[in-house]
């Protein structure tokens, strides 16, 4: 059983439209809702590959219970969230079909109050027994204190789990520090976080913060991962035009399923880049198209080097 934890989830809807002009009025050609929030879109994608799942966070209000109404028909996944007064959040993406550009808009979350973080706490530090892996991903919704990805990654070490990081900003500062095993952040995040704008250096100075391996996203260019003995590039095969909302989501399920197999770091990585080139294709973040991903991933071949211990 693979853990994932989302505490600021939402409701995705993804609207299609044939071109965003501003100012104009649109007529939507389709519209998706699912499940949203880094966490469940990764839980989504693990499931889909065949893990089993449970998903803890927040849920509150009528968005909440939607939410919680498609978790509950979702195959492998077994919904563990905690009630909030507050109302879940929505999301908003805009799918350009001329153009293949998504608008994203994201509401904020619900402020939490200290019961019910402490609340969540002591069912998180519960449903770790027996996890093979935890995936904490995300952002911080009001209320919630801003060190709380650093305790959560020292709940899960002291339980012997696995912690994989997806976050950014000041929380994930802080949470390197408790030593989380995988971080994945983006090119940007990186350099949020170390100062350096060049990625190779950036995720050995994440390392030396106290990741044990940094996985960078480097967008249409792939991954980046460092580890204390290696690291690899890989790169997508081919460009793939289409809604990148969730593709990183899709990265994570990757690295984590690879986590839990123990496939070793290349394979990992192929399947993380496989994962998320797929997911472009798909109408909505959770989601990927399975033959595209089956056949890119015969395709992907990292590219190896060497870093030494840091």
């Amino acid at each position: 059983m693979i853990l994932t934890v989302t505490l600021n989830p939402a409701l995705d809807i993804t609207y299609r439209i044939r071109e965003l002009r501003p100012h104009g009025t649109h007529r939507v050609s389709e519209v998706t809702e699912r499940p949203g929030g880094k966490g469940l879109n990764v839980a989504r994608v693990l499931a889909a590959l065949g893990h089993e799942v449970t998903v803890t966070g927040f849920t509150g209000g009528a968005t909440g219970r939607v939410v919680q109404d498609q978790l509950a028909s979702t195959p492998g996944v077994l919904d563990a969230l905690v009630p909030v007064s507050g109302a879940t959040r929505r999301t908003i993406a805009v799918v350009d079909e001329l153009t293949g550009d998504t608008t994203q808009l994201n509401e904020p979350g619900p402020t939490v109050t200290s019961a019910e973080w402490a609340a969540f706490l002591a069912a998180y530090e519960g449903l770790l027994s027996g996890v093979s892996a935890v995936a904490l991903c995300g952002s911080l919704p009001p209320g919630v204190p801003v060190g709380a990805y650093a305790g959560l990654v020292r709940t899960a070490r002291s339980a012997g789990v696995p912690v994989l990081l997806d976050t950014s900003g000041e929380p994930l500062r802080r949470a390197v520090a408790a030593r989380p095993d995988i971080i994945k952040p983006n090119i940007e995040e990186l350099a949020e976080l170390t100062g350096s704008h060049e990625p190779l250096r950036g995720a050995q100075d994440a390392r030396r913060r106290g990741a044990h391996t940094v996985v960078v996203s480097l967008g249409a260019k792939g991954l980046m991962a460092v580890t204390a003995e290696a690291h690899w590039h890989v790169t997508p095969p081919t460009h793939l035009r289409g809604n990148p909302t969730g593709a990183g989501d899709s990265a994570v399920a990757g690295l984590l399923s690879g986590l839990v197999e123990q496939l070793p770091w290349p394979d990992r990585l192929s399947r993380a880049v496989a994962l998320s080139a797929a997911t472009v294709l798909a109408p909505a973040a959770g989601e990927f198209d399975r033959a595209v991903y089956e056949e890119l991933l015969g395709r992907v071949s990292p590219s190896p080097g060497t870093t030494g211990r840091s």
